[in-house]
């Protein structure tokens, strides 16, 4: 048994180590660029159709619509340091993997787990969306959401429990009918389109306060973290590498091409969405697509497809929380038993687990909080992750990086001060839930402290790329 101490951890792997990894195998080869971008897509395009518009409340339009440029900014900045790391380091960890080679186990943990936060928490959000949806439509009678929040964990925690090929085609097809939503929608509310309804809240008496901005300049920030939901879980792409053929060349071009369509799509949204509906109304909705277009034949289809678009999001999510969680228990960091994967080389608790969590919070039917806890853990994750790529580009130059991000540290240095004040943002939002959140967050961190950091797998690919990296450093 090899054992190695750095930095105050205790790398070991346990008896059986070939067997230990045998049961903790992914199915590689399931996913080329075309399937990786329309995750990266499905990740997010909840976010089109519920969510953002809670943003209005906070900022109106103007806060909202300078905070989504703004935000928009940090993740193609974002996007194009992760496609980097992914090239160069392409395991399941995803952002823990980058932290773990530049910052150590604890910084390596510590972005795994605000990335597992985000992942476990988001699906919860959409799940009440979902609710609301299916209430509007008015299926099956139900006026109890939270039979909906059951019904959707259930049914695709059982998808994904058939093996990664499948579920990946599978929300595939449903991100494609969500995408022909959001074009059926922008066709019929051009024509209700008002630029008047853009700015119809009444200014306070904020600092700034205008029609364009009625909450001032502090709204702006306010707004930030609904401006994230527009693009939130997209950096989850390199979660599937592993999975992924030629994963240094489909990964970075997955989410680079993913990011360019959500661009797209978050700006067709917010222009139309607010201009049909207006902004005062969409502030407070649960469906702002459908209440634009009325009581229309085109709102009914898009009600549907809508449903569709939460679908393909929450499905996704927690194909990301999954690969997470495996990744950082087959590594040590969680216990071990978490990336057990059955014989469709799923990790079933890695599912289950994170599934039960997130339901129980589904429960409490605030979708606006836990979005702000989900864009706490995001932010947080973002920093670290580009903090990462800044420490890699510095510490080693040499590194094999088969893409390059444009500009360098000059980019990820952008997305950096922006994902700071987006963690600071959660605060000015809901600092109930901001510091709740952040309590989860310390306390995995003591649990690293106390227990996990004596008991990582040498091993497992994300120590491997560690120690490799220090054998390398120690020749040199």
């Amino acid at each position: 048994m090899r054992r190695v101490t750095a930095m105050s951890t205790e790398v070991s792997p346990p008896p059986g180590n070939d067997e230990y990894l045998a049961k903790r195998t992914l199915r590689s080869g399931s996913a080329g660029w075309v399937l990786l971008a329309g995750l990266g897509v499905s990740y997010v395009i909840s976010g089109d159709f519920s969510g953002w518009n809670f943003g209005l409340a906070e900022g109106g339009f103007g806060g909202l619509l300078i905070a989504s440029v703004v935000v928009a900014a940090m993740y193609l900045a974002m996007v194009l340091g992760m496609a980097e790391l992914s090239s160069a380091l392409p395991t399941a960890g995803g952002g823990y993997t980058f932290a773990r080679r530049a910052l150590g186990p604890l910084g390596g943990f510590a972005t795994g787990t605000a990335i597992l936060i985000e992942y476990a928490i988001a699906p919860a959000a959409i799940a009440t969306f979902i609710g609301a949806y299916v209430e509007s439509l008015n299926l099956f009678g139900i006026t109890d959401g939270w039979w909906v929040y059951l019904a959707v964990y259930a049914l695709f925690i059982g998808v994904h429990l058939a093996g990664a090929g499948e579920a990946l085609k599978a929300m595939f097809v449903i991100t494609a009918i969500a995408l022909v939503g959001l074009l059926i929608f922008a066709v019929a509310a051009l024509g209700k389109f008002d630029v008047s309804n853009l700015t119809n809240i009444a200014p306070t008496d904020a600092a700034g306060a205008s029609s364009f901005l009625p909450f001032g300049y502090l709204g702006i920030w306010a707004a930030i973290p609904f401006a994230i939901w527009f693009f939130l879980a997209v950096e989850g792409v390199p979660l599937a590498a592993e999975e992924a053929s030629e994963p240094e060349k489909n990964v970075p071009k997955g989410i680079i091409v993913a990011m360019l369509l959500l661009i797209v799509t978050g700006a067709v949204v917010l222009f139309l969405v607010t201009g049909a509906l207006g902004a005062d109304a969409a502030s407070s909705s649960g469906n702002p697509l459908v209440e634009a277009l009325g009581d229309s034949g085109a709102a009914k289809v898009v009600n549907y497809i809508g449903l569709a678009g939460l679908v393909a999001s929450f499905f996704s999510i927690v194909y990301a929380y999954s690969r997470q969680t495996f990744a950082l228990s087959r590594a040590g960091y969680l216990p071990t038993s978490l990336s057990v994967t059955n014989s469709r080389k799923a990790p079933m608790l890695a599912l289950i687990v994170p599934g039960v969590i997130g339901f129980g919070l589904s429960l409490t039917g605030e979708g606006a909080m836990l979005l702000n806890m989900a864009v706490f853990g995001a932010a947080v994750s973002y920093v670290l992750m580009m903090v990462s790529h800044i420490v890699l580009r510095v510490r080693e130059p040499g590194m094999a990086r088969p893409y390059r991000t444009p500009g360098g540290i000059v980019t990820t240095g952008f997305a950096l001060v922006i994902a700071a004040i987006s963690v600071v943002a959660t605060f000015i939002v809901d600092p109930k839930a901001a510091l709740w959140t952040l309590g989860v967050f310390c306390a995995f961190l003591a649990y690293f402290g106390l227990y996990s950091r004596k008991h990582l797998v040498a091993n497992s690919p994300d120590e491997e790329f560690a120690a490799l990296a220090k054998a390398e450093k120690e020749l040199e």
